[in-house]
């Protein structure tokens, strides 16, 4: 074999290894602006075993536009992270899913001026996420009629209420059980039930599970799903 024959194999499986070794290309962007933002850093982030971990970030330096990506293997959830040196933690989660995800926000309102135009998980989660916000809001003027009756030290008023928050929260479970049943076959309706209504009933849990397609049953949150039931079931029989 002559010296440049020998050169060619080299270079030929040298490339074969790096190809087979180097990382899959980012599927998902997620691109955006924060209003008025003139330096920080913004972070995507995902849910690791233990903590959250960073996937990308980017330095923000005068304009409020970015960009960060990362390879999906399926819908999920992600997080915007947004350090200002403030003492404060800044998060947005959102529904991601493979191509391009879009949101906006502003630096004052960070967590309350955002909107997301992405995925069709996130459409349907924002869905759910603007009805509990009039729960939300309802449970916030029971907080401050509360307080307002413990000052006046009406007792009367006190019971009334604690019973008007016990409706409160069994009609924000109910809706979050009936939401996730009538949306069997996205990836929201087990991230419902893991993480809006874990404390619930394990009959409830198992309802949602087994009316999720046999794809969802198969996605990242189904199978967590699955794996927080078969704990319950092996909890039981101890």
């Amino acid at each position: 074999m002559t010296a440049f024959s020998k050169f060619i194999l080299v270079f030929l499986v040298s490339t074969l290894v790096i190809s087979c070794t180097s990382e899959p290309e980012d599927n998902f962007v997620l691109r955006g602006s924060i209003k008025g933002l003139k330096k920080g850093i913004v972070y995507l982030q995902k849910d690791g075993d233990s903590s959250i971990i960073t996937i990308d970030s980017m330095v923000i330096k005068g304009e409020p536009e970015f960009q960060l990506s990362t390879s999906l293997e399926e819908p999920m959830v992600l997080y915007l992270k947004l350090f200002k040196n403030d003492g404060e933690e800044h998060f947005i989660p959102f529904f991601a899913d493979l191509g391009e995800t879009y949101l906006t926000t502003s630096l004052d309102n960070f967590n309350f001026d955002v909107k997301i135009k992405g995925s069709e998980q996130q459409a349907i989660l924002e869905e759910y996420l603007k009805v509990m916000s009039k729960y939300n809001e309802t449970n916030l003027e029971l907080i401050k009629e509360n307080f307002l009756a413990q000052k006046d030290n009406d007792t009367t008023r006190l019971d009334s209420i604690r019973i008007e928050s016990d409706r409160l929260f069994k009609r924000k479970y109910a809706y979050t059980i009936n939401f996730a049943l009538n949306h069997s076959n996205s990836e929201v309706a087990p991230y419902l039930a893991l993480y809006e209504i874990p404390n619930t009933s394990r009959k409830f849990v198992d309802s949602i599970y087994s009316k999720l397609d046999e794809n969802i049953k198969n996605s990242f949150y189904g199978r967590k799903l699955n794996a927080v039931l078969t704990a319950k079931d092996s909890a039981t029989t101890k």
